[in-house]
């Protein structure tokens, strides 16, 4: 995850909102960093093979810790997860959701850089302050005139308005 929904619920703006809620919204605006950019953030130096069982992992890192977010490939197990437990002692790993059997994982650890995760925080920002008003562009209250505006590919991008999505620009790489 980007940022933690523990970190998002000390912001006033957060305070009342379901965390379930908050975690998905955060994995969605995850996901969408992920292929907008098609950046995965992966820090390769920060990797290891492990065999895994039920949500646990048959090996760890010292490079990891509880909250991070850890990527798997190479096995069945493909996709995002958080650590939930690191078990130095029996040098295990437990993650946030239930892994399949199997004798190979790939995991490898993501970092995102602070501008990412500043971004994210806007995006929830908007989401929670502005989402029901899409679409508005004025309001007048007396004698009630709204006025809407387009929404087009020239002022909105994923579901957000272009303006909030600059800083996913020095993140983006090439797709061939």
């Amino acid at each position: 995850m980007i940022i933690s929904v523990d970190e998002l619920l000390e912001m006033p703006e957060f305070i009342g909102i379901n965390r379930s809620v908050l975690t998905r919204k955060l994995n969605g605006i995850e996901n969408l960093v992920r292929s907008y950019t098609n950046n995965n953030f992966q820090n390769r130096m920060k990797r290891f093979s492990a065999a895994s069982s039920a949500s646990i992992l048959d090996g760890c890192s010292e490079l990891m810790k509880v909250g991070d977010t850890v990527q798997i490939t190479e096995s069945i197990n493909q996709g995002l997860y958080v650590v939930t437990v690191v078990d130095r002692e029996n040098n295990t790993m437990t993650l946030d959701a239930d892994l399949y059997d199997a004798e190979h994982n790939l995991v490898t650890k993501i970092e995102y850089p602070a501008a990412i995760v500043d971004g994210v925080v806007n995006l929830m920002l908007w989401d929670v302050q502005n989402r029901d008003k899409v679409g508005v562009q004025s309001e007048t209250l007396s004698r009630h005139s709204v006025t809407y505006f387009a929404q087009d590919a020239s002022n909105q991008l994923m579901g957000y308005p272009t303006t909030l999505l600059g800083f996913l620009k020095p993140f983006t790489k090439a797709r061939f």
